[in-house]
Protein backbone atom coordinates (compact mmCIF):
# COMPACT_ATOMS: atom_id res chain seq x y z
CA UNK A 1 0.00 0.00 0.00
CA UNK A 2 1.34 3.26 -0.70
CA UNK A 3 0.87 6.57 1.45
CA UNK A 4 -2.60 7.74 -0.44
CA UNK A 5 -4.42 4.56 -0.50
CA UNK A 6 -3.69 4.12 3.61
CA UNK A 7 -5.11 7.70 4.53
CA UNK A 8 -8.30 6.96 1.97
CA UNK A 9 -8.97 3.78 4.06
CA UNK A 10 -7.98 5.18 7.62
CA UNK A 11 -10.25 8.44 6.79
CA UNK A 12 -13.05 5.50 5.54
CA UNK A 13 -12.61 3.87 9.20
CA UNK A 14 -13.04 7.23 11.08
CA UNK A 15 -16.14 7.71 13.50
CA UNK A 16 -16.93 10.83 15.04
CA UNK A 17 -17.69 9.66 18.63
CA UNK A 18 -13.89 8.15 18.64
CA UNK A 19 -12.85 11.42 17.15
CA UNK A 20 -14.60 13.16 19.78
CA UNK A 21 -12.83 11.24 22.50
CA UNK A 22 -9.21 11.72 21.07
CA UNK A 23 -9.87 15.61 20.66
CA UNK A 24 -10.69 15.52 24.55
CA UNK A 25 -7.56 13.24 25.75
CA UNK A 26 -5.47 16.57 23.79
CA UNK A 27 -5.66 15.27 19.96
CA UNK A 28 -5.95 17.98 17.00
CA UNK A 29 -6.80 18.49 13.94
CA UNK A 30 -6.22 16.71 11.45
CA UNK A 31 -7.98 13.19 13.13
CA UNK A 32 -10.42 10.82 11.70
CA UNK A 33 -11.20 8.64 14.75
CA UNK A 34 -10.32 5.46 13.86
CA UNK A 35 -10.62 2.81 16.38
CA UNK A 36 -7.33 0.94 17.14
CA UNK A 37 -8.63 -2.30 16.61
CA UNK A 38 -10.51 -1.42 13.05
CA UNK A 39 -6.64 -1.00 11.92
CA UNK A 40 -6.13 -4.66 12.28
CA UNK A 41 -7.31 -5.95 8.39
CA UNK A 42 -4.76 -3.34 7.27
CA UNK A 43 -1.62 -4.33 9.85
CA UNK A 44 -1.92 -7.92 8.63
CA UNK A 45 -1.95 -6.56 5.19
CA UNK A 46 1.52 -4.10 5.56
CA UNK A 47 2.93 -5.93 8.00
CA UNK A 48 6.38 -3.79 8.93
CA UNK A 49 7.09 -0.88 6.28
CA UNK A 50 9.63 1.82 7.93
CA UNK A 51 9.51 3.91 4.73
CA UNK A 52 5.73 3.84 4.88
CA UNK A 53 5.40 4.48 8.57
CA UNK A 54 7.86 7.54 8.45
CA UNK A 55 5.36 9.14 5.72
CA UNK A 56 2.60 8.70 7.83
CA UNK A 57 3.99 9.88 10.86
CA UNK A 58 5.26 13.24 9.18
CA UNK A 59 1.68 13.41 8.15
CA UNK A 60 0.70 15.17 11.70
CA UNK A 61 -2.28 13.24 11.55
CA UNK A 62 -3.02 11.69 15.04
CA UNK A 63 -4.90 7.94 13.30
CA UNK A 64 -1.62 8.14 10.68
CA UNK A 65 1.34 9.14 13.02
CA UNK A 66 -0.77 5.57 15.42
CA UNK A 67 -0.46 3.60 12.33
CA UNK A 68 3.09 4.15 11.86
CA UNK A 69 3.78 2.99 15.03
CA UNK A 70 1.80 -0.31 14.30
CA UNK A 71 3.61 -1.12 11.15
CA UNK A 72 7.02 0.79 11.89
CA UNK A 73 10.25 -1.48 11.91
CA UNK A 74 11.72 -0.27 15.20
CA UNK A 75 15.18 -2.24 14.84
CA UNK A 76 15.63 -0.37 11.78
CA UNK A 77 15.23 3.15 13.53
CA UNK A 78 18.03 5.18 15.27
CA UNK A 79 18.24 7.14 17.83
CA UNK A 80 17.95 10.07 15.83
CA UNK A 81 14.58 8.46 14.13
CA UNK A 82 13.51 8.13 18.01
CA UNK A 83 14.42 11.96 18.40
CA UNK A 84 12.12 12.81 15.00
CA UNK A 85 9.43 11.03 15.96
CA UNK A 86 9.21 11.84 20.03
CA UNK A 87 9.50 15.80 18.64
CA UNK A 88 6.64 15.35 16.88
CA UNK A 89 4.69 13.58 19.66
CA UNK A 90 2.46 16.51 20.77
CA UNK A 91 0.56 14.93 23.72
CA UNK A 92 0.82 12.15 25.70
CA UNK A 93 -1.23 9.12 23.44
CA UNK A 94 1.55 9.95 20.94
CA UNK A 95 4.31 10.22 23.14
CA UNK A 96 3.64 7.26 25.23
CA UNK A 97 1.38 4.82 23.81
CA UNK A 98 3.04 5.11 19.88
CA UNK A 99 6.50 6.55 20.37
CA UNK A 100 7.18 4.53 23.49
CA UNK A 101 5.60 1.28 22.38
CA UNK A 102 7.90 1.38 19.13
CA UNK A 103 11.35 2.28 21.21
CA UNK A 104 10.62 -0.69 23.77
CA UNK A 105 10.81 -3.26 20.75
CA UNK A 106 14.31 -1.61 19.25
CA UNK A 107 17.85 -2.20 20.58
CA UNK A 108 18.68 0.92 22.08
CA UNK A 109 15.10 1.16 24.12
CA UNK A 110 17.05 1.57 27.27
CA UNK A 111 19.61 4.10 26.08
CA UNK A 112 17.10 6.58 24.95
CA UNK A 113 14.81 5.98 26.84
CA UNK A 114 17.80 6.96 29.96
CA UNK A 115 18.19 10.11 27.47
CA UNK A 116 14.83 11.46 27.47
CA UNK A 117 14.06 10.95 31.23
CA UNK A 118 16.98 13.25 32.00
CA UNK A 119 15.86 15.84 29.57
CA UNK A 120 13.69 17.80 31.69
CA UNK A 121 10.94 17.86 28.86
CA UNK A 122 7.63 16.93 29.82
CA UNK A 123 6.22 14.41 27.17
CA UNK A 124 9.97 13.30 26.73
CA UNK A 125 10.37 12.22 30.18
CA UNK A 126 6.69 10.67 30.46
CA UNK A 127 7.85 8.62 27.29
CA UNK A 128 11.01 7.63 28.47
CA UNK A 129 9.26 6.20 31.72
CA UNK A 130 6.85 4.72 29.73
CA UNK A 131 9.36 2.93 27.62
CA UNK A 132 10.03 1.47 30.68
CA UNK A 133 6.83 0.49 31.68
CA UNK A 134 6.42 -1.36 28.33
CA UNK A 135 9.90 -3.24 28.64
CA UNK A 136 8.96 -4.17 32.00
CA UNK A 137 6.11 -5.90 31.61
CA UNK A 138 7.32 -7.89 27.97
CA UNK A 139 11.34 -8.68 28.72
CA UNK A 140 12.61 -11.17 31.20
CA UNK A 141 13.73 -9.88 34.10
CA UNK A 142 17.40 -10.76 33.83
CA UNK A 143 17.56 -8.04 30.87
CA UNK A 144 17.45 -5.39 33.66
CA UNK A 145 20.43 -4.27 36.11
CA UNK A 146 18.49 -4.39 39.34
CA UNK A 147 20.78 -1.69 40.73
CA UNK A 148 19.69 0.34 37.58
CA UNK A 149 16.18 0.08 38.60
CA UNK A 150 16.66 0.09 42.45
CA UNK A 151 17.68 3.56 41.73
CA UNK A 152 14.98 4.83 39.28
CA UNK A 153 13.10 3.88 42.17
CA UNK A 154 14.73 6.13 44.07
CA UNK A 155 14.33 9.07 41.89
CA UNK A 156 10.81 8.37 41.38
CA UNK A 157 10.17 8.48 44.83
CA UNK A 158 12.72 12.05 45.60
CA UNK A 159 10.78 13.79 42.61
CA UNK A 160 7.82 12.90 41.23
CA UNK A 161 5.71 15.03 43.44
CA UNK A 162 7.71 18.22 41.95
CA UNK A 163 7.11 16.39 38.20
CA UNK A 164 5.42 18.12 35.26
CA UNK A 165 1.53 16.48 35.05
CA UNK A 166 1.64 13.86 32.54
CA UNK A 167 5.33 12.66 33.64
CA UNK A 168 3.72 11.96 37.11
CA UNK A 169 1.69 9.64 35.23
CA UNK A 170 4.44 7.57 33.74
CA UNK A 171 6.79 7.64 36.97
CA UNK A 172 3.62 6.23 38.86
CA UNK A 173 3.13 3.29 36.49
CA UNK A 174 6.62 2.98 36.77
CA UNK A 175 6.69 2.00 40.47
CA UNK A 176 3.41 0.10 39.57
CA UNK A 177 5.49 -2.05 37.12
CA UNK A 178 8.57 -2.70 38.69
CA UNK A 179 6.11 -4.23 41.66
CA UNK A 180 4.23 -6.31 39.47
CA UNK A 181 6.26 -7.46 36.17
CA UNK A 182 9.79 -7.26 38.44
CA UNK A 183 9.69 -9.81 40.67
CA UNK A 184 13.42 -9.33 42.26
CA UNK A 185 11.93 -5.44 43.56
CA UNK A 186 8.45 -6.66 43.99
CA UNK A 187 8.71 -5.68 47.44
CA UNK A 188 11.20 -2.61 47.43
CA UNK A 189 8.56 -1.10 44.52
CA UNK A 190 5.65 -1.75 46.89
CA UNK A 191 7.42 0.15 49.99
CA UNK A 192 8.57 2.91 47.38
CA UNK A 193 4.31 3.12 46.15
CA UNK A 194 3.59 3.51 50.19
CA UNK A 195 6.15 5.88 50.84
CA UNK A 196 5.15 8.34 47.85
CA UNK A 197 1.41 7.99 48.83
CA UNK A 198 -1.57 9.68 46.83
CA UNK A 199 -0.09 11.41 43.76
CA UNK A 200 -2.15 14.32 42.24
CA UNK A 201 -2.45 14.73 38.84
CA UNK A 202 -3.86 18.09 37.67
CA UNK A 203 -5.77 17.53 33.83
CA UNK A 204 -6.63 20.76 32.03
CA UNK A 205 -10.42 20.80 31.70
CA UNK A 206 -10.82 17.61 33.61
CA UNK A 207 -11.26 16.49 37.30
CA UNK A 208 -7.65 15.84 38.68
CA UNK A 209 -6.18 12.29 38.95
CA UNK A 210 -5.03 11.17 42.22
CA UNK A 211 -2.95 8.34 41.72
CA UNK A 212 -1.84 5.60 43.69
CA UNK A 213 0.72 3.04 43.12
CA UNK A 214 0.17 0.90 46.03
CA UNK A 215 -3.30 0.05 45.57
CA UNK A 216 -2.53 -0.77 42.05
CA UNK A 217 0.20 -3.06 43.01
CA UNK A 218 -2.03 -4.91 45.78
CA UNK A 219 -4.90 -5.16 43.40
CA UNK A 220 -2.48 -7.39 41.31
CA UNK A 221 -1.00 -9.52 44.53
CA UNK A 222 -4.10 -9.67 45.20
CA UNK A 223 -5.15 -11.41 41.98
CA UNK A 224 -1.77 -13.60 41.87
CA UNK A 225 -0.17 -11.78 38.74
CA UNK A 226 3.06 -10.58 40.41
CA UNK A 227 5.71 -11.47 37.74
CA UNK A 228 3.12 -11.03 34.87
CA UNK A 229 4.26 -10.57 31.30
CA UNK A 230 2.70 -9.80 28.04
CA UNK A 231 3.38 -11.79 24.97
CA UNK A 232 3.06 -8.60 23.04
CA UNK A 233 3.58 -5.03 23.01
CA UNK A 234 2.39 -3.46 20.03
CA UNK A 235 -0.90 -4.59 18.68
Amino acid sequence: MDLETVMKELEALGKERTKKMYLSNGAREPVFGVATGAMKPMVKTIKKDQALAEKLYATGNYDAMYFAGVIADPKAMTEADFDRWIEGAYFYMLSDNVVAVTLSEAPIAQDVADKWIASGDELKMSAGWSCYCWLLGNRKDEEFSEEKLRGMLQNVKDTIHDAPERTKSSMNNFVGTVGVSYVPLHEEALETAKEIGPVEMVREGKKNSVLKAADDIQKQVEKGRIGFKRKYVRC
